[in-house]
């Protein structure tokens, strides 16, 4: 998942730690192959190599991240569509120099998005259009992080933290009965954190402008496109969602980058603690969100 990835759990014995460790991991590298569009092998490759032909059978785990997929598409008015993906073919946050896509081809590649064209039930799907993609890549990693949660969970593991990415899942608090405790760090200054959320049994995740981006012309130019114009967000540098399980607090993250300056409202109405920087530089917090001591 090209992230660095941290497992903390609280055993009766090194043995029982050992075992449970050595399940959640599995699980983790089982979904990565799975799901990954990198490999030749994956489910999200063979869908998207029969795009404009036919149809793909699939399993009762991928027709249920679909669905996912799918309310998310709806409770972000179509700005978190999977299938959006495909403008990594325009964009090129590597690029040197650095250079912003001409509108021919972003309108080239946003005639490829579209989850609201996809075929699809619990037992198939079809990409109706050559050139079609999906990419799980907004939802996969949050939900390995719970699976690899509820692994530890159901072998009897009371307190742990799943840390993939920066993407957190506890269980329980700590051992001496306090929450854990989750960095927030500052977008503009890595090894900084800016606020602490406190978290007992529940998901942390982080969306922000910081990981793959350039900057050119005094404007930062982000890996998070709103799939209707092909463009960058720009309202907000990052944000932090609490909510009961990663993928959700995950995918709200990014809907709220996405949702820009109707952002607070949202989460607001999904009655989910955040803590997001706005452009400036600006905290806006809720309840649980506290200031890191330095």
């Amino acid at each position: 998942m090209a992230a660095e990835h941290d497992l903390q759990l609280f055993a009766s014995s090194g043995q029982l730690a050992e075992r449970v460790a050595e399940a959640a991991i599995a699980d983790v590298a089982r979904i990565e192959a799975k799901y990954s569009r990198y490999r030749d092998d994956s489910v999200t490759t063979r869908i998207n190599r029969a795009a404009g032909r036919e149809r793909v059978a699939i399993d009762a785990e991928t027709a249920a991240l679909l669905r996912y997929a799918d309310q998310c598409f709806r409770l972000s008015e179509g700005r978190f569509d999977i299938t959006s993906g495909v403008l990594r073919r325009v964009w090129d946050f590597r690029a040197k120099p650095a250079r912003v896509p001409s509108a021919d081809a972003l309108a080239a590649a946003r005639a490829s998005i579209g989850w609201s064209d996809i075929e699809w039930d619990d037992h198939g799907v079809r990409l109706p259009r050559e050139g079609m993609e999906i990419d799980f890549g907004g939802i996969g990693k949050e939900y390995a992080a719970d699976r690899a949660a509820t692994i530890c969970s159901a072998r009897g593991i009371a307190h742990a933290l799943v840390n993939l990415g920066g993407d957190v899942r506890t269980i329980g608090g700590q051992p001496d009965g306090s929450p854990w405790l989750v960095g927030i760090r500052d977008p503009r200054a890595p090894y900084r954190a800016v606020a602490l959320l406190e978290v007992d049994d529940g998901a942390v995740a982080t969306s922000g402008d910081y990981e793959r981006y350039f900057d050119l012309d005094g404007r930062r130019y982000c890996h998070i496109l709103d799939p209707r114009s092909g463009m960058p967000v720009t309202h907000w540098q990052s944000v932090s969602v609490v909510a009961p399980l990663c993928v959700v607090a995950g995918s709200c993250a990014t809907i709220a980058m996405l949702f820009e300056e109707r952002a607070p409202a949202f989460l607001d109405a999904q009655s989910f603690d955040y803590l997001a920087i706005d452009a400036a530089g600006k905290l806006h917090r809720s309840a649980r969100a506290k200031a890191a001591s330095t």
